[in-house]
């Protein structure tokens, strides 16, 4: 019975873990091989991370050169380099020799340039070789995704000598299921389906089994496009080729889900007011931590300065009528709530593609109208909430101003801050955007800082008009 992985995960941390544990510490060295022999890479490097950092190394360096480099990729970034330090020159080669390609250049793309020399040197020149040409690829593109291990047979070959290639270079490939036609220059063709091949008569070609026409990815393209075009096609692999058509890889889900949970979890810390981390939470030291986050902070105090000038320069209006100063908090909350929002929306939809920038002008009025709905209903209730406030808490209103005149000002500078929050928030992303900047900058702690300004500037404002302060 195949026991889910859910379920696993509890039995490997607290039953095998300390077993393994206590086997290399008496140096019982075959039998913690034969204990992790049987259980899943993944489960192996969640006990690489549960052993004490002595026994780390240990544990690592008594697994099988071939099942190394199967769990490797599934170690944290931080372990990785305190095992690849442990392991002499030689060892590195022999388990990189081992990795997938795309694994390998993973951790090569982050190492320092003495130690990828170093680990480039100790492997097989083929194995160099194949390596050095996906790490020409821009960083972020699709070509540091693709793997070159895939099939691919001639348009002229029968199902025959398919099925003997597949035989014969099936173990080394990633995928076994799709078969790519490409021609004597290697420019893809088409694709086939084994289970075309396996069912056809046997004196059916490759030419007869093509599917008429394959979707591919372009090499330097950014690696999110991976995302959309697989998501688009539900396809669970994509062939890869340079600007002439060459095929030059495959990219698979698997790769391009830990793609698709890098860009989110990108996208999200840049929305909440910092820059991304390029390493997991509890990885990233204190100063690194520090670092994402302050610069956002600084830029954002900057902006809360604007705020408070605004309040200076209106300071006579709000001496003449102290309940207007009541009602800030709820002026600024409501624009910048209502700026969140939309660029929460906005942001999202242009990074699964339902909106693009094309698309600015519809955004425009959607959100306009929107904004002057949501403001109408809030304004509402501003207005009532103003009105009975004036009257609850007593405040002494000068005798050319009454409550209504007071809750028509709250009410009417509701709408505009909410219509104004609304379209900065959802057109600033498409400029950022526009001008070659991530949308995800315009993160909603930014935005609610340019939508207070703008609330004040319109609450004052109408003040100064209805109440003639």
């Amino acid at each position: 019975m195949t026991v889910p992985p859910s379920s696993r995960e509890p039995i490997v941390a607290e039953l095998v873990t300390p077993e393994i544990q206590q086997m290399l510490e008496l140096r019982q060295v075959s039998e913690a091989r034969q204990s992790m022999a049987d259980l899943l890479d993944v489960e192996v490097a969640d006990i690489l991370h549960a052993l004490p950092t002595e026994l780390q190394a240990m544990a690592f360096r008594i697994l099988p050169r071939d099942r190394a480099a199967d769990v490797f990729p599934y170690v944290e970034r931080e372990l990785q380099e305190r095992l690849v330090e442990s392991l002499s020159d030689q060892q590195l080669g022999q388990i990189f020799d081992e990795m997938d390609p795309d694994d390998r250049v993973e951790f090569l793309e982050d190492a320092d340039d003495e130690l990828v020399a170093s680990l480039m040197a100790a492997m097989r020149p083929e194995e160099r070789e194949e390596t050095e040409k996906i790490l020409e690829y821009p960083e972020e593109s699709i070509g540091r995704l693709a793997t070159p291990d895939y099939l691919t047979v001639r348009p002229d070959w029968g199902i025959g000598q398919a099925l003997e290639h597949v035989r014969r270079y099936g173990k080394e490939a990633e995928t076994v299921h799709t078969l790519y036609v490409v021609d004597s220059d290697g420019k893809l063709l088409d694709h086939v389906a084994l289970r075309d091949i396996v069912t056809s008569d046997p004196s059916t070609t490759c030419e007869q089994l093509r599917r008429g026409q394959t979707v591919s990815l372009l090499a330097a393209d950014d690696r999110e496009e991976a995302v959309r075009t697989m998501e688009r096609y539900d396809i669970p692999v994509l062939p890869v080729v340079d600007a002439d058509g060459t095929l030059v890889g495959i990219v698979t889900f698997d790769d391009v889900a830990d793609v698709a949970e890098e860009e989110v979890t990108e996208d999200i810390q840049k929305l909440g007011g910092m820059q991304a981390l390029e390493e997991p939470y509890l990885s990233a030291t204190l100063f690194s931590l520090v670092r994402k986050r302050v610069i956002w902070l600084v830029v954002l105090f900057g902006g809360g300065l604007l705020t408070v000038s605004a309040m200076g320069v209106f300071e006579e209006q709000l001496q003449k009528l102290a309940i207007l100063a009541l009602f800030v908090p709820l002026i600024i909350a409501s624009g910048g709530n209502s700026g969140s929002q939309a660029a929460t929306l906005i942001i999202r939809a242009m990074a699964i593609g339902e909106v693009t920038l094309g698309d600015w002008l519809r955004v425009f009025f959607r959100e306009l109208a929107s904004g002057l709905l949501m403001g109408l209903m809030i304004g509402i209730l501003g207005l009532l909430t103003a009105m009975l406030s004036t009257t609850l808490f007593s405040f002494e209103l000068p005798g050319s101003i009454s409550a209504v005149r007071v809750g028509l000002t709250i009410g009417l500078s509701l709408i505009g801050v909410i219509t104004i929050g609304t379209l900065i928030g959802s057109m600033l992303p498409l400029l950022l955007r526009r001008i070659g900047l991530d949308p995800a900058t315009s993160s909603t702690p930014f935005v609610a800082t340019i939508v207070d300004v703008a609330g004040l500037v319109i609450y004052f404002a109408l003040a100064v008009s209805i109440l003639g302060l």
